[in-house]
């Protein structure tokens, strides 16, 4: 006997005693842990009951028939593999009994050998099932375990919630709030909830990728479509496809793209960078900005007919300190994962250590408290995490008090929020990206200033009015004069 051969318990079902005798026989003889009855209903119900690794179950039996059989046991979710048995070796029999979801059949006078052939198979499909599903489950369970989201205050609820009502469609979702609440957190969740965890997740950061490089990142090119283009390449929808497509930091992308991206949106389909060919694009889609995308709109800046195709499931973060109620949930999540990937020892916080953390205002939000106590779990004397282990920056506490800041100050600091959100991508380009970041509302809030004149707002600024003019019908800022105000 070969010594792969696998065994299992099988079932056979026929009227024919000398049938049953004969695969009784020679299945037993292959190791296998062999029942027969001679009665259709009998048979299903020990389907039912007990557990079998395949059945053999002929066509023609007096109380019920084979391909009643089948369709009964499979409407009473009967996982069994069923192989038909007929002595009637005609097209309509084998497409029928096809059709009722049979594993295979097989017809009077049929040979041992074939019948051992057909049970090993059977028998190698029904493993390999179970291993799939075993290793679906495990890298299901490895995934969501990687997306954890911690929260009791009702805010959050209600996020987990729309998480749980939106997971199964493939609706559009827009997730809004500041830097560090966990936009990309709670993406991930809605894809490892859906029907599509077991596909790609992909993430693009808008604000990461300089603006002559994102519609390659975004779309796609082909070889030679543009200098240094070497090699075709898909952009993230490709890659996305069959999973889940993220898109961060939306708010920051061109207009000129926001145009290709809607047409992709509404259209289902793209095409690469110096392409012909339409590929048709089979992934879900999220947005996250920590904009005001609605203010956007109105200044311009964001496309309207875009923001609404975006807009479909509007998903709005609360910053951390409007929900502070779960700082001590997240501290004590932060405070297990950080022992278990840094091989720390900390055992907790103290009373005053967590009235500090209460009391802080969280400009960075979840991210600026998780780093904050990774910093202090490694530095820490001691098991117990003390209010001198926090080292909390009072001048980065508030997110809307810059007064006592110098204008380089506050660059520096939302530079220092840039590097944060950026971790993972080695940013390029960065010169003319944080340029062109603070020209736009250097040169609108000039023009504001000069009520639109933009002879004095050139003045203002240092520049030529030609230079001037040619910024802002690149930054396509719109200009207006207030009529209540003169040149």
């Amino acid at each position: 006997m070969n010594t792969t051969t696998r065994t299992g318990r099988i079932l056979i079902a026929d009227d024919e005693e000398s049938i049953r005798w004969v695969l009784r026989t020679a299945l037993s003889g292959e190791g296998h842990a062999v029942e027969d009855l001679d009665r259709g209903e009998a048979a299903l119900q020990r389907l039912i009951d007990e557990r079998y690794d395949l059945a053999l179950v002929d066509i023609k039996m007096p109380d019920l028939d084979g391909l009643s059989l089948l369709t009964r046991a499979r409407e009473a979710n009967v996982q069994t593999p069923i192989v038909i048995i007929t002595a009637q070796n005609t097209m309509a029999n084998a497409i029928e009994a096809m059709k009722r979801g049979a594993y295979d059949y097989l017809t009077k006078p049929f040979d041992l050998e074939e019948v051992r052939l057909l049970v090993q198979r059977a028998l190698e499909m029904k493993q390999q099932a179970a291993e799939l599903t075993r290793l679906e489950r495990d890298n299901r369970r490895r995934f969501e375990l990687g997306v954890e989201l911690i929260g009791k205050t009702p805010a959050m609820q209600e996020i987990f919630k729309t998480i749980g009502r939106v997971a199964q469609t493939d609706a559009t979702v827009l997730v809004q709030g500041e830097s560090g609440t966990g936009k990309e957190l709670i993406a991930r969740a809605i894809h490892a909830h859906s029907q599509r965890w077991s596909g790609p997740f992909v993430a693009l950061n808008c604000s990461a990728v300089p603006r002559d490089l994102l519609e390659s990142e975004l779309f796609g090119h082909e070889r030679g479509a543009f200098t240094g283009a070497h090699e075709q390449r898909a952009g993230v929808f490709e890659v996305a496809q069959g999973g889940t497509l993220f898109l961060d930091e939306i708010g920051d992308m061109p207009l000129e793209l926001q145009a290709k991206l809607l047409r992709v949106v509404q259209e289902r389909e793209l095409t690469r960078i110096g392409g012909r060919e339409v590929i048709k694009v089979d992934g879900r889609l999220i947005a996250a900005t920590n904009q005001d995308l609605e203010r956007a709109v109105k200044q311009g800046r964001f496309r309207e007919d875009l923001f609404f195709r975006l807009n479909v499931v509007p998903i709005n973060v609360p910053p951390l300190r409007l929900r502070r109620g779960d700082i001590p949930d997240l501290v004590a999540y932060f405070i297990e994962k950080i022992n278990r990937e840094m091989g720390t020892n900390i055992s907790g916080i103290s009373p005053e250590a967590s009235a500090v953390l209460n009391g802080h205002s969280w400009p960075g939000n979840v991210r600026e408290l998780e780093n904050t106590l990774v910093r202090a779990a490694v530095l820490a004397p001691g098991p117990t995490l003390m209010p001198r282990d926090l080292a909390l920056a009072t001048r980065e506490s508030s997110t809307t008090n810059y007064d006592d800041l110098s204008l380089e100050d506050v660059v520096r600091l939302k530079l220092k929020e840039y590097f944060r959100q950026t971790r993972d991508v080695e940013p390029t380009n960065l010169y003319d990206l944080i340029l062109e970041r603070v020209e736009r509302p250097l040169i609108e809030l000039t023009l504001e200033r000069t009520a639109g004149n933009q002879l004095k707002a050139a003045a203002i600024l240092g520049i030529n009015r030609n230079t001037l003019h040619k910024k802002i019908t690149q930054l396509k800022i719109t200009a207006k004069r207030r009529p209540e105000e003169t040149p």
